[in-house]
């Protein structure tokens, strides 16, 4: 019960910290409607699903080979996620979008676009290989991994929908952007005390 709430209080905390993703399905949405912002949501979630996989499988040959390159991972990660939620405590402006070049974008334009801003975003790798490192260890059976993953990628799904749906119509967005800078507070606060906790929390 203890990794699943590690995983779901990282897991929503660092969705909703804005980046490349938020920035992509905002753009979407404000330029060319609903529709695509959902499609670029969807396609954000199918990258996350890239980046769960090769993380499975490498912390799992971590955990295999070398007790002490585990633990270096694991004390990474946290580091990393306090890092992450200096940073977004730090932000200090709204975030900033290029609503320029209104080109077309078709359905799988708009679903590639998604998967692609992703798959391609380093930092969504060092947050899948972060949170694994922190609550995987030697007996953590497969399938609860794979739930991680899922749980991981229906997030960012509904989240970016979310989004989507607010940036399509111009009142929402309003008010999402207008909370923005408060939400940055309590997100970069949780995340690096999380990150804290998680660093001096015993190994499994």
């Amino acid at each position: 019960m203890t990794e699943v709430l590690a995983v779901a209080t990282i897991t929503v905390l660092a969705v909703i910290a804005p980046g490349a993703d938020f920035a992509m399905v905002v753009r979407g949405s404000y330029l060319h409607g609903r529709r695509t912002g959902l499609l670029g949501a969807a396609g954000v979630a199918a990258g996350v699903l890239v980046h769960v996989a090769y993380t499975m499988l490498g912390v799992g040959l971590l955990i295999a080979s070398s007790a002490f390159l585990f633990t270096l991972v694991k004390l990474v990660g946290a580091a990393y996620l306090v890092y992450i939620g200096v940073r977004t405590f730090r932000t200090r402006g709204e975030v900033t979008v290029d609503l320029g070049n209104k080109t077309e974008l078709t359905p799988f334009a708009a679903l590639r676009t998604g998967f692609l801003t992703n798959v391609l975003n380093p930092k969504t790798t060092l947050f899948v290989v972060s949170t694994f490192a922190q609550v995987v260890g030697p007996g953590t059976p497969f399938a609860q991994q794979a739930g991680y993953g899922l749980f991981m990628s229906l997030t960012h799904l509904l989240w970016f929908g979310v989004v989507a749906v607010f940036f399509s119509q111009d009142r929402m967005r309003t008010l999402m952007l207008r909370g923005q800078k408060v939400l940055n507070k309590v997100v970069g606060a949780a995340l690096a005390g999380l990150g804290v906790s998680l660093a001096f929390a015993p190994s499994h």
